[in-house]
């Protein structure tokens, strides 16, 4: 058994596996991230309750505007989806939820119990005697789990392992065995070792059934070349309530064992069952596969004819799925035109494959397609360059020969290397080009040496891998004992708690007497307290009014100085156009004077029109800019109407105003996080040292009454809506000149 596992480890190591791709991002023309259209596929999913990891039935699962299903007696469910879709879970017996599909991962929904559901004295017992369980720790670890699935065997067994650990100290659930141990039957089958895989299936199926779990058994039984045991797991799966997906995948798995045992016959039987069900319900993906399995089927037969015309039923399918989709069933066929001679049909469809490739990340092909180590450029190079051979092209065969050296060679692929090297060594030979065919052969000999080298420490690394594998499995199952052990214990404990709930009935209903007279107490401080404060917020909310009705006037009296400045020194048209200006001012201010809060996005318009009106005036003053940080979402906040301009007209008029030479004012709107923004008002005037200076007495007052108001409003506010603004002054220099002003303002809570 050690033998086989790491003779097994060791073909994993070598050839490697591609990492899952990310999902393709773009860019438009503004600057804004898109995601790239996607294929819709079968999403897999569960439903469980989030307090006690129980598995959800009869839950609705709804795509936005598309297809529609249920979840099985096990909480699971396949849908067809996007990437983008938004997916809506409803049911009578807990809330509503909404969730965006990311990827083309299965996903697990935990949902909260609707108020009302689970008020029986049963219940509640269970729920309080898992109390600490329910914490969400080992769903995590699973997740954990999940994510390091393809990456790193150990550290996601690891985490299968903590994620039993967290529940030692609690009677565990039969959701989270079942689920703890369908993860572990998953990192096994990945990592080749399907005879661990077969063993946790089935622990994971005692503890939680699952269809889904009873085809990986049955798949994973043919891994392990137990093959009567697969296919008796597929006929007892074709006797339940599949749904068509399912439906598919068995007979799918029924042929693929037919295949391994050499029973054609029944394995395109199989086929062709499942290609007539994944017909009939628009199965996309798996039409394609099972056209090609079945030119597989006929091709193995000796039936070329047939199994031609499947092949080309999926190449013709696989082009409309994906790029990627295509270049593996392109290989597959090229390799079927190879066995019967066809080298013509070969060499031009592995050429395609070649142009396809050079637009396709690689390490999108999932390392577990039984093709992947052909989807690279230096082995299709490599194959042309023997359909050229097997033709008697000698020197047409040299180029490809040559690129699949130096592409295997810069890739690190050494078994491409190595047989791309002998071949072309036989090429020359043939050729009578003895000198270079003994070259070719020095440098095959130097390949096969590296090679062997680089086995012999994979060998050990797999050796090492599989006993901490192994070691692992060991700890996992010394933790079932150690449940089973302890579910005794946990039964006896409650039976025990029970009794003296019993025993202690008078003393509780006397606590709850006393529980009761604290609550009213409770309740009647409470409601005084509610009345006092809602008293004071009404008190805040008068004060506010008033200090509004002070600030309009002092804001259309400053405006209208503005005004009357600037048709006095400024032509006809200009000033009308001015007085429009002001006019739409005048509207935005008069329609949010009422109101305690306006969007962002209204007060930025009131500021662009005002900066724009004294701006009018004093052209050559300053000059001014309002910059919006690109991540703003100015729809998301909202801001006490007027807080801004008093800041903007302070910079102007006793700032910039004052200026010898042309000043700026910078306005910067920027998103601290997604709860905050920040903004900055920047005046390179003359400070406010040197302006108080020059103020008279009135202007002092004036300036002050102003400001006052604004502090005020904004004191009041935060003791309202707590802290919601904030605002620091300073200079902007270090010897006093300029000006900078900053708010921070902070989302509804």
């Amino acid at each position: 058994m050690q033998a086989r596992y790491t003779y097994l480890l060791l073909i994993l190591l070598l050839f490697g596996f591609a990492p899952m791709g990310l999902a393709q991002v773009d860019a438009d023309s503004g600057g804004r991230t898109r995601l790239q259209p996607r294929e819709s596929f079968m999403l897999k999913g569960s439903i469980f309750d989030d307090e006690l990891l129980e598995p959800i039935s009869n839950a609705n699962i709804e795509i936005s505007g598309g297809a529609y299903t249920t979840t099985d007696a096990a909480g699971d469910f396949s849908i067809r989806a996007r990437i983008g879709d938004q997916l809506i879970v409803t049911s009578d017996a807990f809330e509503t939820v909404y969730y965006e599909i990311q990827d083309d991962q299965s996903v697990r929904i935990l949902v909260k119990k609707a108020p009302g559901t689970e008020n029986d004295e049963v219940s509640q017992k269970k729920l309080s005697s898992r109390k600490k369980e329910y914490t969400n720790v080992f769903p995590k670890y699973i997740d954990s789990a999940k994510s390091y699935l393809k990456q790193d065997a150990k550290k996601s067994i690891e985490f299968v392992t903590q994620a039993l650990e967290s529940t030692r100290d609690q009677r565990p659930t039969s959701a989270q065995n079942g689920i703890a141990f369908e993860t572990l039957g998953d990192i096994n089958d990945y990592w080749l070792q399907h005879d661990l895989a077969v063993e946790n299936y089935k622990s994971s199926l005692r503890s939680l059934p699952k269809t889904e779990v009873e085809i990986k058994l049955a798949r994973t039984y043919r891994n392990n070349k137990n093959h009567q045991e697969s296919l008796q797991a597929y006929q007892q799966l074709l006797e339940k309530d599949l749904t068509n997906y399912q439906t598919v995948q068995v007979y799918e798995g029924l042929g693929d064992t037919y295949i391994a045992i050499g029973d054609l016959e029944n394995a395109v039987d199989n086929y062709q069952r499942g290609l007539q069900v994944a017909k009939d319900h628009l199965i996309t993906p798996k039409i394609t596969n099972l056209n090609s399995k079945i030119g597989e089927a006929y091709a193995a037969a000796g039936s070329p004819a047939i199994a031609n015309d499947y092949f080309e039923s999926s190449l013709e399918l696989a082009a409309d799925e994906s790029e990627v989709r295509s270049v593996k069933e392109q290989s597959k066929v090229a390799d079927f035109y190879n066995a019967n001679r066809d080298f013509d049909k070969e060499i031009k469809l592995r050429t395609e494959t070649l142009n396809m490739l050079d637009s396709i990340d690689l390490s999108t092909i999932t390392a577990a397609d039984d093709v992947v180590e052909d989807l690279t450029p230096q082995r299709q190079n490599y194959k042309i360059a023997n359909a050229l051979v097997a033709q008697d092209n000698y020197q047409a065969a040299i180029p490809y020969l040559e690129k699949s050296i130096a592409q295997a060679d810069a890739s690190g692929d050494l078994v491409v290397q190595k047989d791309a090297t002998r071949k072309l060594s036989e090429v020359f030979r043939d050729l009578g080009m003895a000198e270079k065919s003994a070259s070719s052969y020095e440098n095959y000999v130097a390949v096969v040496d590296e090679l062997y080298r680089r086995k012999e420490q994979e060998l050990s690394q797999a050796a090492r891998f599989s006993r901490d594998i192994a070691l692992k499995q060991n700890r996992i199952t010394s933790l079932e004992n150690e449940r089973q052990l302890n579910e005794s214990r946990y039964k006896l404990a409650f039976e025990n708690q029970e009794l003296i709930e019993k025993n202690n009935k008078v003393q509780k209903w006397i606590i709850a007497s006393l529980v009761a007279l604290a609550v009213l107490l409770l309740a009647m401080a409470y409601f005084l307290n509610k009345g006092i404060r809602q008293q004071k917020y009404a008190n805040n909310l008068l004060a506010l009014k008033s200090l509004r009705t002070q600030m309009n006037p002092h804001f259309i009296f400053n405006a209208l100085n503005s005004v009357n400045s600037f048709i006095a020194s400024s032509d006809e048209r200009t000033a009308n156009k001015y007085l429009s200006d002001f006019s739409r001012l005048m509207r935005s201010v008069l329609e949010n004077s009422e109101e305690d809060f306006i969007p962002l996005s209204k007060e930025i318009d009131l500021l662009s029109i005002y900066t724009k009106l004294e701006h009018f005036r004093f052209k050559d003053k300053f000059d001014y800019e309002i910059i919006l940080d690109e991540k703003l979402h100015v729809d998301d906040f909202v801001i006490p109407p007027m807080l801004l301009q008093p800041y903007i007209e302070n910079a102007v008029w006793h700032g910039l105003r004052y200026k010898e030479t042309k000043g700026k004012l910078e306005v910067r709107f920027d998103q601290t996080d997604s709860e905050t923004i920040t903004i900055t008002i920047t005046d390179d005037g003359i400070g406010r040292q040197k302006s108080k200076e020059l103020k008279t007495a009135n202007q002092k007052k004036q300036q002050s009454k102003g400001m006052g108001n604004i502090k005020k409003r904004i004191q009041i506010l935060n003791q309202m809506y707590k802290d919601k603004v904030d605002v620091t002054v300073s200079d902007l220099q270090t010897d006093g000149s300029g000006t900078r002003v900053s708010l921070i303002v902070k989302k509804d809570q």
